[in-house]
């Protein structure tokens, strides 16, 4: 399929479409479709569990219960690492430092969370430079989808935790009536448009960096389609398009890890009040 225009490739489109009669008295139909971009999402999921897996060793570690000796297999990672594995190490131990230098000690519960919004994340910015893919990370519905999620969760972990103390976020401490009227209604801005700007955020790098993009590479293709000696030309955005790929792998870890420093952050105001 040939794309005429940058944003093209942000389009949606069905993959499998599926048809139920349900009723056939009173032509009552349920459409179910499938498009591109959930099969983008379970594509990134799996590539996540894919690695994870893929590069681990599986053998059998014995280990007593009382007096009796129970033989089980589990994955475990290799004495000595290999290259992917080390990536790996390296993401978790990044993930782990930034959980515990925002959110401290408390910070451990949350790991989990935290590692796997990572890897889906960065494995949809990623996914989405492989040519004719879908990048996941591009549309404003799944980025604000994220940040609304877990802006309504720490709400909920806030009021179920603090109750009406929760209303004391929105104002200072040691304020005066007079200026408590000015500061509340810019603190309960400020604090409901968190949501917004940690998808828009993410949303806007990624879909900029891809239509950039798409924009050198139709460049690139025209100068390939010039006549004679003139079609060299093309090695020229052919070399700024490397330099964008490597760029745009950049990016797509930066805004992944700004994305987790936002959240733990967030998650630091849930836990101390402030």
């Amino acid at each position: 399929m040939q794309l005429f225009s940058p944003l093209e490739q942000f389009e949606l489109w069905p993959v499998i479409s599926i048809s139920l009669d349900l009723n056939p008295v009173l032509s009552f139909k349920a459409n179910f479709i499938i498009v591109n971009i959930t099969i983008a999402s379970i594509i990134c999921i799996f590539a996540s569990i894919f690695l994870f897996f893929s590069v681990s060793s599986y053998k059998n570690v014995e280990s007593i219960d009382g007096q009796t000796r129970t033989v089980k297999s589990t994955f475990s990672f290799y004495f000595v690492p290999t290259v992917w594995q080390t990536v790996i190490e390296i993401a978790y131990d990044t993930v782990a430092q930034l959980v515990f230098d925002s959110i401290g000690t408390k910070g451990e519960k949350y790991f989990l969370f935290i590692i796997t919004l990572f890897s889906f994340i960065f494995w949809s910015n990623i996914v989405g430079l492989i040519p004719f893919s879908f990048t996941v990370t591009t549309h404003l519905g799944t980025t604000i989808f994220l940040s609304f999620a877990i802006h309504h969760a720490l709400q909920a972990k806030l009021i179920n935790t603090y109750g009406i103390k929760v209303f004391s976020f929105f104002l200072p401490a040691n304020t005066n009536f007079l200026l408590a009227l000015l500061l509340v209604p810019i603190e309960y801005v400020s604090y409901f448009s968190r949501p917004i700007s940690l998808g828009v955020r993410l949303f806007i790098n990624i879909m900029a960096g891809h239509a950039l993009l798409k924009v050198i590479v139709g460049f690139a293709w025209n100068m390939m389609m010039l006549d004679s000696l003139q079609m060299l030309t093309f090695l020229f955005p052919l070399l700024i398009l490397i330099l964008l790929m490597g760029l745009e792998l950049a990016v797509a870890f930066i805004q992944t890890y700004v994305f987790l420093t936002l959240t733990c952050l967030y998650i630091n105001d849930s836990e101390a009040l402030h």
